[in-house]
């Protein structure tokens, strides 16, 4: 079982380190097929892709879609969560369902109508129409639903006869309860927005606003024979995802854990 599941990661593993070893590779080429033998490793591509494109600026701006859009998508989800979990009101279940049926949506559908109501609000090619479309998930919304079910509602209980209301209680009783769930969510709506390609090619058209996958897109048009050069955009790419994901996996596993989801 040891050696399948060290076969497993061998195979999972050595995209990535092709990748990487590309990038360093004088004049890299994938014609002569993967080679993890490298003669006189180079950071030229690494200088050559920083020279060509504006890349610190894609890069913050990478960051900052990603960092405020993952934000807001916790508290719009923390947000949902608690009150389709804690509060009564009419029709609750039929909404909460309806909700739900909104991920069975792709986004392929809704590009052309909201690209054109951005367009019409005068908004497109912003900061905003990148972050706006992705501020509430209903993917977000379910677990931490599901995360504050699991809260015993005694607590609840305790805290409304020691005068505290439903924001009170939000903010200091269950919010510090889902944290491994929040931290869950939080990931896989960083690693969803950094990734994010088809919403930022429809919506952007300045160069400063570009984000880096299509950054990288860009790149594969102007060095159709560099593919060293195509490849230290891709490491460049994917080195904050595996770091996010590296250092916030006991938090992913105990999130998804917690939920009750199997």
């Amino acid at each position: 079982m040891t050696v399948l599941v060290c076969a497993g990661a061998v195979i999972m593993v050595f995209p990535f380190l092709w990748t990487l070893i590309t990038s360093i590779t004088p004049e890299g080429s994938l014609a002569g097929g993967p080679s993890l033998v490298v003669r006189n490793p180079t950071l030229d591509a690494y200088r050559e892709l920083f020279t060509s494109l504006p890349m610190m600026r894609i890069i913050a701006n990478s960051i900052l879609v990603s960092v405020v859009t993952t934000g807001l998508q916790l508290l719009t989800g923390a947000m949902a969560g608690y009150g389709f979990a804690r509060l009564e009101f009419r029709a609750k279940g039929l909404l909460f369902a309806l909700y739900l049926a909104t991920m069975m949506i792709p986004l392929q559908v809704l590009v052309v109508p909201l690209f054109i109501m951005f367009k019409d609000l005068h908004l497109h090619d912003t900061y905003f129409a990148l972050i706006a479309p992705a501020v509430a998930s209903a993917f977000g919304a379910f677990m931490l639903r599901q995360a504050v079910e699991a809260v015993p509602r005694e607590l609840d209980e305790a805290a409304t006869l020691d005068g505290a209301g439903h924001l009170r209680i939000f903010a200091f009783i269950i919010l510090p309860l889902i944290k491994p769930t929040l931290a869950t969510v939080g990931i896989l709506a960083f690693m969803s927005t950094w990734n994010s390609f088809l919403w930022p090619l429809v919506v952007i058209r300045s160069p400063e606003l570009q984000t880096l996958p299509l950054g990288l897109a860009t790149l594969q048009g102007q060095f159709t024979t560099r593919w060293d050069v195509v490849m230290a955009g891709s490491v460049i790419s994917i080195l904050p995802i595996a770091l996010v994901y590296l250092f916030a996996q006991r938090h992913l596993i105990a999130g998804v854990a917690h939920t009750g989801i199997k």
